[in-house]
């Protein structure tokens, strides 16, 4: 196979960087989900789990959840089993999540459990925004179409 770019081997032992600092630009939208949690005040706007159970397994921080559910917002990633695999492969996830990688239904619990907090949460988000000049004010356009679907047995194709 000449003239074609080769490929490495794969059984080839590689020098990584260890720092996953290193994969992250500085202008990845992943920062900006780490700081905009990170000043969330997480038991003023209602969320459960924010001061650890003395006995049991330890859980996973609030932060962590709300960071992957941004994250997964922000990126058309909604299914909380797809959300599991993000935190396993994707080096940004890995790099916002500090290398845990939370269950599917550790993930729809967090969802859950604390519907009234994200929504505040997410009110937050968009009032920031408009802080920062981000969102301007949009025109929005209503239309009056009644459509009637008729679904029968004869009219099912």
């Amino acid at each position: 196979m000449r003239r074609f770019v080769e490929e490495a081997d794969r059984g080839q032992r590689t020098l990584l960087p260890e720092c996953l600092d290193d994969f992250i630009d500085e202008s990845n939208p992943v920062r900006v989900i780490d700081v905009f949690v990170d000043a969330l005040g997480l038991a003023e706007m209602g969320f459960e789990g924010v001061e650890p159970a003395a006995t049991g397994r330890p859980s996973y921080h609030p932060s962590v959840l709300l960071k992957l559910y941004i994250y997964g917002y922000l990126n058309r990633v909604q299914s909380s089993r797809r959300l599991e695999r993000e935190a396993g492969r994707n080096v940004e996830v890995m790099w916002l999540l500090g290398r845990l990688a939370p269950d599917h239904k550790t993930i729809a619990d967090f969802r859950k459990d604390n519907g009234l907090a994200l929504r505040k949460v997410c009110a937050r988000f968009v009032e920031l925004c408009r802080e920062m000049g981000l969102l301007v004010t949009a025109s929005v356009a209503i239309d009056g179409s009644k459509f009637k679907a008729v679904n029968n047995r004869d009219r099912n194709f």
